[in-house]
């Protein structure tokens, strides 16, 4: 719809004549200009209408016409936010989890790129595990990732674990059973038993994380449920090398042991022994590098982009020795955390949910 302008009392020469209440039924219209003597001549000797009734006639119209444009452009307008904001905040994007792994809270809009935006929105979806076996206790991380209670984490944490119990956010407490190892990789999947409508984390795609990009890490370190930690991507492919159980050959403790000393999980990288022996039976994947601070317990828990997808699983961090401490405790972390892209469990979740391992 267009007008074209013009001084004011100016006429159109198309200007509709039956729109004048002056003019006769049989006016003759013929797109021509009429001056005044013509209307009254055509329309029977009645005068010219007024110069200020058309005037006046598209001053009512024109803040109609106007108010209509600016409402479709209002709706186009709106509705091509809505959708944005839907594609942004990942209301609109497909189950990025394979095997049916569900997508689960993301951040949302107005928090996105914040670490406590992300701590908001996927804290409910990470959990603390505790595993009891012979050797005793310890305490890992995990992540849920699907509504019924499929949880991912380490195998080191469940592994010889004869009875599993998993803490929520909100405190509620679960006992699990271990669905799937898969001890070349260092995950596992275990479930909970009579769980349902669980938060439930978004797993992202590791193959798109750059070196120098910001992360949150939330876990149980020491058992201090949902423990949030922020840093950036140190590096990427970086070659870990972690023991395939829960014990070294030297029989210190695994992971998080809260009652062995709290000893880490020892791990090798560029030749060298970290955090104890290995052992013998090892395995060695590619892993994302962290300076975001993780301690004896966040095995298992999540490594988490600014748009609140998970990225990695935490799997082993460098802790040197106290040496002042004079008890065989150790040090914080130095900021040097590593995990195992999420991308290598999405592609190993359906052998997990079957059952078997590599």
């Amino acid at each position: 719809m267009t007008e074209n302008l013009r001084p004011s009392g100016a006429h159109s020469t198309d200007q509709d004549p039956t729109s004048y209440p002056y003019a006769s039924t049989s006016y003759p219209y013929d797109g021509t200009a009429h001056s005044g003597t013509a209307h009254a001549a055509a329309a029977g000797g009645y005068p010219p209408p007024p110069p200020y009734a058309p005037t006046n006639r598209r001053k009512a119209k024109r803040p109609v016409a106007l108010l209509a444009a600016v409402a479709i452009a209002a709706g186009v307008i709106g509705g091509g936010t809505a959708t944005l904001v839907g594609q942004f905040s990942g209301q609109n994007s497909a189950a990025t989890g394979s095997g049916g792994a569900v997508n689960g809270t993301t951040v949302s809009q107005s928090s996105k790129g914040t670490v406590a935006g992300v701590a908001e929105a996927v804290s409910p979806a990470i959990v603390e595990i505790g595993a009891a076996s012979s050797a005793g206790k310890s305490t890992g991380s995990g992540v849920v990732i699907t509504e019924d209670g499929e949880i991912v984490t380490n195998n080191h944490v469940i592994s010889g674990a004869q009875q599993i119990q998993v803490t929520l956010s909100t405190g509620k407490t679960y006992t699990a059973d271990v669905v799937g190892t898969d001890p070349d990789k260092d995950l596992a999947l275990i479930k909970l038993r009579n769980a349902s409508g669980l938060k439930t984390a978004t797993l992202g795609d590791s193959s798109k994380v750059k070196v120098g990009e910001q992360v949150v890490a939330i876990g149980s370190p020491e058992g201090l449920t949902g423990t949030v930690t922020s840093g950036i991507v140190s590096a990427l492919d970086r070659d870990v090398t972690v023991a395939k159980d829960d014990s070294d050959s030297s029989g210190g403790s695994g992971q998080g042991r809260q009652d062995g000393g709290g000893q880490e999980w020892p791990f090798e990288f560029g030749g060298q022994q970290f955090n104890g022996d290995t052992g013998e039976e090892t395995t060695t994947y590619k892993a994302l590098q962290t300076d975001a601070s993780l301690n004896p317990g966040n095995s298992g828990g999540a490594l988490i982009n600014m748009n609140g997808e998970i990225i990695g699983i935490n799997s082993a961090m460098y802790s040197p020795s106290s040496s002042s401490a004079g008890s065989g405790s150790s040090a914080g972390s130095v900021g040097l955390g590593f995990a195992i892209p999420v991308n290598t469990l999405k592609a190993d979740l359906d052998t997990l949910r079957a059952g078997n391992g590599s």
